[in-house]
């Protein structure tokens, strides 16, 4: 499904946030990015729809080349690929229903209103999530895992073939962050969409992840399953000082 090649990225023209990143993904994958914060897993994320746009290499995705496509193409590309983010990047004082019809915005004219097939899809979504007796608060008003589980319900409107999650569960509590890579795991599973989330913990990427790719200082250092991650290598990825931290 995707295919990266020797790809890198400055922002400074001098040091590398990635530096020749090579990883192949297949359909139906569970992929978890570790690292520590700055190791290069937001800028891998945001290169493959190029949110962020990669200095060098190239990316791949269904057999299309994101990273020559024109304006045009790539609007078409990211309606397959649904984003999720750490600070749930969510319209605070709209409602829910509002903030997850966004996600159909990729395949409407601005000006035109969202259709009754729309409504019913987003409030599928919301009672997969939990929340489909919400649907008329406004996200202010919601918790912060519960507006996590509504950026989810956002992302599955787009009906995608692959969802990127960055870091979604860093700014939860250990049962909350559980509780949303659980929603992931059952959309990986009961829906085959593929998936590649950047965590810190390595419990969680052995609970939920079928893959681990681990970034260092910008470098792939791992990549293999998740329960292959001995102590050993958990001081390569993390440090010498790191100390593993269990959330179940």
């Amino acid at each position: 499904m995707i295919q990266i090649d020797a790809l890198r990225k400055s922002y400074d023209g001098v040091n590398w946030a990635i530096d020749d990143i090579s990883l192949r993904v297949k359909e139906g994958d569970f992929v978890i990015l570790l690292g520590l914060s700055g190791s290069g897993k937001s800028t891998l994320l945001r290169c493959i729809n190029r949110l962020v746009e990669p200095s060098s290499g190239s990316i791949n995705f269904t057999g299309k080349n994101v990273t020559t496509a024109s304006k045009a193409e790539l609007r078409i590309i990211r309606r397959e690929i649904g984003m999720i983010f750490q600070q749930f990047n969510l319209v605070k004082n709209l409602s829910v229903l509002t903030n997850v019809l966004c996600g159909r915005l990729g395949y409407h004219n601005p000006l035109s209103p969202f259709s009754k097939d729309d409504i019913e899809l987003a409030y599928n979504n919301l009672e997969r999530v939990g929340l489909e007796k919400h649907a008329k608060r406004q996200v202010k008003q919601l918790s912060g895992g519960q507006q996590q589980r509504v950026a989810i319900a956002r992302a599955l409107m787009q009906k995608p073939k692959l969802i990127l999650a960055d870091e979604p569960v860093a700014s939860l509590d250990p049962a909350t962050a559980d509780s949303i890579m659980h929603y992931l795991g059952e959309i990986n599973n009961r829906d085959g969409i593929t998936i590649i989330c950047s965590l810190h913990f390595l419990s969680l990427a052995r609970k939920y992840g079928n893959r681990v790719y681990a970034l260092k200082d910008g470098k792939g250092v791992y990549e293999g399953l998740p329960t292959d991650i001995d102590h050993k290598r958990f001081k390569e990825i993390y440090g010498q000082d790191a100390q593993e931290i269990d959330i179940n």
